[in-house]
């Protein structure tokens, strides 16, 4: 049986089962016996080119959305956990792996998920007199797990809620009422005709913590005026979110059997108010149409629509309405630190979960050049490229005197799509020499000829040669 086949019929499964819908249920839509759906989604039957047209119309989705490989995250999730040298005894194939995404995806997710809460009680022990000796808290290394839910919880829904959309549609049709200049003005008039809610500001002369204060009893809402434009036209459309889409946002949390109370809960409210908010402030169709028209033109869309670097790129990753959508992007977000505070692959590129990606990404190297693009063709080990732009800015919370915070955020997409951004003209994308070879994160990476390789790889056993030097402490030259 070929491996496209396998990853069709568990594709058919995931789509039943995230609908909700039993066998005999989708069997009857599609027009087939019940025992036949379940050899198709068993892998032991072929689906018909007409059942998969039949099942694209009765759930609105293209066809490539049916056979899409969301597999390509979770394949390289496991790899990565499996690079843990406690499975360094253990002869663990590619193939393997492989085999078990395909066919048992969920039992996949499964061992990810107790591997996460390996890697977590494994922070915890070797960190508790850290934490106990500078004041810190359990409650900090616990986030990252519930960080990680919510993450995978935007991958499964390939980053597109239709029905947060919708809500930030319903109140985009009446702001041309209001100031057309501004749309953080329009906001302001919006939430004090239509709401009674007074929207203040905290005098930048006042020193602070806080960037976003609503009180509900007072319908106050008070936004820090030492933010730059955009920041406070996103916090008054988060917490806009948070209001008038909490029924929406509750829905799809409950349709993800997230708890009710809890950390998760909390991360996932906020992170779907932060989608509510680009979704208000860079309206979908026009949006759209306007990224198009520039090639992606990440300055000019900037400019366009009053809104942040930031703000631009992760809006361009939700773009995946069936029928009218953008390029597929992935997006990662690091620190000057390294670390991974946001991550999302629409591309099919794999981007480590566990610890800091590739430092021959040029994500990383955006932070020797602040606030200028950085373009880069790079190719995984599987021989996949991908072309990415990245660029490294500073953040303060306003005025000289405030701390500032380093981060870069890389934007990418399949090179096949490379031609449809404004910034891969002048890149000779069939180029060998301009293809830079990168990984997924050290243990898990194959290439023995990097000089920037920190761990040595799981899938070998180096042989070390006190005598001869190579390019790193892990590759010895033949």
């Amino acid at each position: 049986m070929n491996n496209s086949s396998i990853k069709l019929g568990s594709a058919i499964k995931r789509i039943r089962r995230e609908r909700k819908l039993s066998q005999h249920q989708l069997a009857s839509l599609l027009g087939i016996s019940t025992p036949y759906l379940n050899l198709i989604e068993n892998n032991r039957r072929n689906i018909t080119g007409k059942l998969l047209l039949t099942l694209a119309t009765e759930f609105n989705l293209e066809l490539s959305d049916i056979g899409a490989e969301n597999d390509s995250g979770l394949l390289s999730n496991l790899m990565e956990a499996f690079s843990d040298e406690l499975f360094d005894s253990i002869e663990l194939k590619n193939h393997d792996v492989q085999e078990l995404v395909s066919s048992q995806p969920e039992i996949a997710k499964s061992i990810i998920r107790l591997y996460d809460v390996f890697k977590t009680e494994q922070i915890k022990t070797r960190t508790m007199e850290d934490l106990n000796g500078n004041g810190g808290s359990l409650g900090e290394i616990k986030n990252n797990i519930s960080a990680e839910i919510i993450s995978d919880l935007i991958q499964k829904n390939s980053n597109y809620f239709p029905i947060l959309e919708e809500s930030a549609d319903k109140i985009t049709s009446q702001l041309s009422k209001f100031n057309n200049f501004s749309l953080y003005v329009s906001l302001v008039e919006y939430l004090s005709s239509k709401h009674s809610i007074r929207v203040a500001t905290i005098p930048p002369e006042l020193k602070h913590d806080t960037i976003r204060y609503y009180d509900p009893v007072a319908k106050t809402l008070v936004v820090s005026d030492r933010l730059p434009q955009a920041s406070k036209t996103f916090l008054v459309a988060q917490q806009m979110g948070l209001l008038f889409a909490d029924d929406a946002i509750n829905h799809i949390l409950d349709k993800e059997n997230i708890e009710s109370e809890g950390e998760v809960r909390k991360l996932g409210r906020l992170a779907l108010s932060n989608y509510f908010a680009g979704a208000l402030i860079l309206p979908y169709d026009n949006f759209l149409d306007h990224a198009k028209l520039t090639r992606y033109d990440i300055e000019v869309l900037e400019n366009r629509f009053q809104a942040s670097f930031e703000q631009v790129c992760h809006r361009l990753t939700t773009l995946q309405k069936p029928g009218s959508r953008a390029i597929p992007f992935h997006m990662m977000r690091v620190d000057i630190a390294g670390n991974i505070s946001k991550r999302f692959s629409a591309s099919g590129i794999a981007i480590s979960r566990y610890s800091g990606a590739c430092p021959r990404l040029n994500i990383y190297s955006a932070f020797t050049t602040p606030d200028r693009i950085k373009v880069q063709v790079s190719m995984m080990p599987d021989g996949s490229k991908f072309f990415c732009i990245a660029r490294a800015f500073q953040k303060r919370s306003g005025g000289f005197d405030s701390p500032e915070s380093f981060y870069s955020i890389g934007l990418g997409c399949s090179l096949d799509n490379a031609k449809d951004m404004i910034y891969a003209d002048n890149i000779l994308l069939d180029s060998s020499e301009s293809i830079v070879p990168v990984g997924v994160s050290c243990r898990s990476c194959p290439r023995i000829d990097c000089r920037q390789r920190a761990f040595p790889p799981s899938n070998r056993q180096l042989i070390y040669d006190e005598n001869v030097k190579g390019l790193s402490a892990y590759v010895t030259p033949n």
